[in-house]
């Protein structure tokens, strides 16, 4: 969201997490708006929020992320629900809510899914599952609005040094930081660079699919790393 403020979009950060909304809203001037996208009343009254407010450009839909690591038979069903919930199920309502304002205005919807939406790993199952889902999500949407002014964008990251595997393994920071030891991994200023790029690309342009990972990384589990970095 700083990069798109930075380029001179007016920017509505919603999420979960106020503290932060409001840090980034002093810091960059954007607006902040809490919002719980797994909540059909929370997603509606931004949906209306923006219709009030002058509409909609652009939707990012980033909300996501992992819960454990656990192997098919050891799967925990709850961590799996809300993780359908978070990242299926959430871009779904933030999306059906927000086409109308994209309709009048001709606007794109991107989706930030993962590298997961694209192949397996061992112990990933339940987060791949979602990430595949909200993959086909977006590609169908593309199919059936096909024709209509508005572009549907998915861009694709591998592995990106930010608190996603801190949450994933529960606030395990040691086991957390093993993910980015040894090779020098994306952050999420490299992803910002990309949905920038993509939203301000002309409009007869559209990015179907990004794929971007750190040049270290040949798939989900290949990874060139040098135990001394």
């Amino acid at each position: 969201m700083r990069r798109l403020q930075h380029d001179g979009m007016e920017v509505i950060a919603a999420a979960r997490r106020l503290d932060r909304l409001e840090e980034l809203a002093a810091e960059t001037g954007c607006e902040a708006y809490q919002l719980d996208v797994t909540s059909d009343e929370e997603v509606a009254a931004l949906a209306a929020h923006l219709s009030e407010t002058g509409g909609l450009d652009a939707v990012v839909n980033n909300a996501g992320g992992a819960l454990g690591l656990d192997r098919v038979e050891d799967a925990d069903l709850e961590g799996w629900r809300r993780m359908y919930e978070l990242n299926v199920l959430g871009t779904l309502r933030v999306t059906k809510a927000m086409l109308p304002l994209l309709r009048v205005s001709g606007g794109d919807i991107l989706v930030v899914t993962s590298t997961a939406a694209h192949a397996p790993y061992e112990g990933g199952a339940g987060y791949t599952g979602v990430k595949h889902a909200e993959r086909m999500l977006t590609t169908t949407l593309r199919w059936e609005i096909v024709g209509e002014p508005i572009r549907v964008i998915e861009i694709s990251p591998g592995n990106v040094e930010t608190d996603f595997s801190l949450v994933r393994f529960d606030g395990d920071a040691e086991r957390a930081a093993t993910v980015y030891a040894g090779y020098q991994p994306l952050v999420a200023d490299d992803i910002a660079d990309v949905i920038s790029y993509a939203l301000t690309r002309p409009s007869n342009v559209n990015l179907d699919l990004v794929i971007v990972r750190p040049r270290a990384q040949a798939s989900n589990t290949k990874i060139a790393r040098n135990p001394r970095a």
